[in-house]
């Protein structure tokens, strides 16, 4: 092809498509869309494969029978299964997650209204969760190079791994106990004031900053041990330019991965943590919703945690690809 066409075909827009980052979004992309469906299939499923009937379940047993009826033609629950598949994925892509069996509100205005509220807790636990891993990472990593403080390496290692493994509900239970009944410094529930974030923050926070701090400190190590981090010694070159510029970017692309794995476990632990603090969020929703045996709002909550989860990973794998195009090739 000549003439100016040529230009366009062999412009900005062809760099893109001959981008390795581009392609590999690609194929995550393809990947990300059919994990989607298998979880809306699932979620679908959900329902259906509850033994028993869930509109009974949900009424209780007491319930009229032409309430019960009314309630399962309301819900579309007497069409085939196949138009229900149809009609709950018409549903979805119009925002629609379907009616809540207990008390008629639609599933998608209660998660509009509770999904802020659990952001607002696992967004501000991964940024403490950075905010202490990286400089305690690097501060040890620094520490210990070269086998050096082996007192120290030990009694980190020991540390972290000790706190790593504390569930969010067991360490949530103790900080109220501790700085909420003992002493009482914080609410021990609720959200009316900045203080009541503190404890459920930090329960959500305090043990994947053991876990990240300890992969920082890991990967920084590996990089120091690299030909460039050796020249760029070699060259006399002070030691926080060493660490600021080369080492340090390069080990914190190695971890983005993990990043991205703990904010979507800390999504998830917000189930457990606001239902210790009575937090407003999707996790005590979910939590009542399955007391109730209100499937419909267990289904849309489902459904949300899972899109955030696949959505979350998709992000962190497209950005790692674009910081380190090694990944891509190791991915094929």
């Amino acid at each position: 092809m000549s003439g100016p066409m040529s230009g366009l075909v062999s412009g900005a827009p062809a760099r893109l498509v001959r981008a390795p980052w581009a392609a590999f979004a690609l194929r995550r992309s393809w990947r990300f869309l059919v994990s989607l469906w298998v979880l809306v299939t699932a979620s679908f499923l959900m329902i259906h494969l509850i033994p028993g009937d869930p509109v009974r379940a949900a009424l209780g047993t007491t319930a009229p029978v032409e309430l019960v009826e009314a309630r399962r033609q309301a819900l579309g629950l007497d069409a085939p299964l196949w138009q229900q598949y149809t009609g709950f994925l018409r549903g979805l892509l119009t925002g629609d997650l379907g009616t809540s069996m207990v008390n008629d509100l639609r599933v998608a205005q209660v998660v509009g209204e509770r999904l802020p509220e659990t952001i607002k807790l696992a967004l501000p636990a991964f940024v403490l969760v950075l905010a202490i891993s990286v400089p305690v990472g690097v501060v040890m990593a620094m520490l210990t190079r070269g086998g050096r403080r082996r007192g120290g390496e030990l009694a980190f290692t020991s540390a972290s791994v000790f706190v790593a493994a504390i569930p969010e509900f067991l360490l949530a239970v103790g900080l109220v106990y501790a700085f909420a009944v003992s002493l009482p410094w914080f609410p021990v529930a609720g959200r009316e004031e900045l203080s009541s974030y503190v404890l459920p923050v930090l329960s959500l926070a305090i043990a994947p900053a053991a876990v990240m701090a300890r992969i920082v400190r890991v990967e920084l190590l590996a990089v120091l041990g690299e030909d460039f981090v050796r020249t760029a010694r070699a060259k006399r070159l002070p030691a926080r330019l060493i660490y600021a510029r080369h080492a340090l970017p390069n080990a914190l692309t190695a971890t983005l991965t993990l990043a991205g794995l703990l904010l979507t476990s800390m999504v998830a632990g917000t189930v457990l943590v606001e239902n210790v603090f009575a937090w407003p969020g999707l996790g005590s929703t979910i939590v009542q919703s399955i007391l109730q045996k209100d499937y419909p709002m267990v289904q849309g909550v489902v459904l949300v945690y899972g899109a955030g989860v696949l959505l979350v990973n998709l992000l962190v794998d497209v950005l790692l690809a674009v910081l380190d195009p090694r990944s891509t090739i190791r991915e094929g």
